[in-house]
């Protein structure tokens, strides 16, 4: 493990070098990992796994979308793909990738499953870290382990089909074995990990449910919309003010900071954008500041994450989603950005 200093806090990271895919795969060769869902991250995870020579299986409800998806990435029925229950007790190493709201009903199924020894996995630290109100209360006798892609499993898959990696946060709850840390490190590698920093499951959720609102998706839009729609108000057509506010971000700009950082990409544009961006970054820092504030409280005080249980377990939960998509679908905003996006040149 290598210890980095990010502006004088040292963190506990573990790097490809130092922990090579053959140690991992050492580490697990008498590991029958079954991947319990095949939604958002069982996927990515799976056949990074299965190409990096790990021997993998699948649990996923039969006559399932998700079934089929599986048969099509070459899960065989039989052989590695089976209904849930008889893979977690084919499993040695249980990866519990369902989503929240799943985990939550599939639980007393999979749980005398869980046998001394075996490890249980999550790729979010939600259903542990509120296991009072999941009722997500793993054995004694297990490890319980977590290796959390900062990314969707789509991404994880993309990167490492591109050759890259995508990082991930590694934790430990319970090591019954003494091999909790060997085998979640082993597995984060295996999954296509850029490298792996050390957090535990409840700073996992936090930071998780406090990003996904955030930066990464909640806030974002927000910003979106709300400069959008002044440049609309003021004339601007929506494939001027989708350019402005979507496109020039996502295509040109945010590249040159996942490559270089902010301080470089201010440095590469234009003087006029350095000055603007400089001027202008405090006062919109101390305006969103108390909405973050109040959002980690909302996370910290398991307010969000009562609400999550609350209307994702809802039977109707799905097509309510539907109506809230697609009213954004439909906005002109992202009506014009599906307009935009054909525009792009074809390579």
């Amino acid at each position: 493990m290598a210890q980095l200093n990010f502006g004088g806090t040292l963190e506990n990271v573990v790097t490809r070098d130092e922990f090579p895919l053959d140690k991992a795969r050492e580490i697990l060769k008498d590991e029958t990992i079954a991947i319990i869902g095949y939604g958002v991250q069982g996927p990515g995870q799976a056949l990074n796994l299965r190409d990096n020579g790990f021997n993998v299986i699948i649990g996923q409800r039969p006559n399932s979308l998700t079934w089929d998806k599986a048969v099509a990435d070459g899960f065989v029925p039989g052989v590695s793909l089976f209904p849930i229950e008889e893979a977690a007790a084919k499993g040695t190493i249980i990866q519990y990738l369902l989503s929240d709201a799943a985990q939550i009903a599939v639980w007393p199924q999979l749980k005398p499953h869980l046998t001394a020894g075996k490890a249980l996995y999550f790729s979010h630290g939600f259903g542990i870290t509120y296991k009072e109100r999941t009722g997500i209360i793993p054995p004694a006798d297990i490890d319980v382990i977590l290796a959390a892609p900062k990314g969707s499993g789509t991404s994880l898959r993309r990167l490492f089909l591109a050759g890259k990696g995508l990082n991930s946060s590694y934790a430990i709850f319970q090591d019954a074995t003494g091999r909790a840390k060997d085998r979640v490190v082993a597995l984060g590698i295996g999954i296509g990990s850029g490298y792996l920093f050390e957090t535990d499951f409840k700073k996992e959720v936090f930071s998780d449910l406090t990003g996904e609102r955030g930066t990464l998706m909640g806030a974002i839009q927000g910003i979106f919309e709300a400069q959008y729609n002044v440049l609309r108000k003021n004339g601007h057509s929506p494939s001027e003010a989708f350019n402005e506010t979507v496109e020039e971000l996502t295509e040109s700009l945010m590249p040159l900071v996942a490559e270089n950082g902010m301080d470089w990409m201010y440095g590469n544009c234009s003087t006029t954008a350095q000055r603007g961006a400089l001027d202008w970054k405090n006062k919109f820092r101390d305006a969103v500041s108390p909405v973050f504030e109040d959002l980690y409280k909302s996370v910290a005080s398991g307010e969000e994450a009562q609400r999550s249980i609350d209307t994702n377990s809802q039977p109707d939960y799905r097509e309510k989603l539907e109506v809230e998509l697609k009213e954004l679908r439909d906005s002109e905003m992202w009506q014009a950005g599906r307009v935009v996006r054909s525009l792009r040149p074809k390579i």
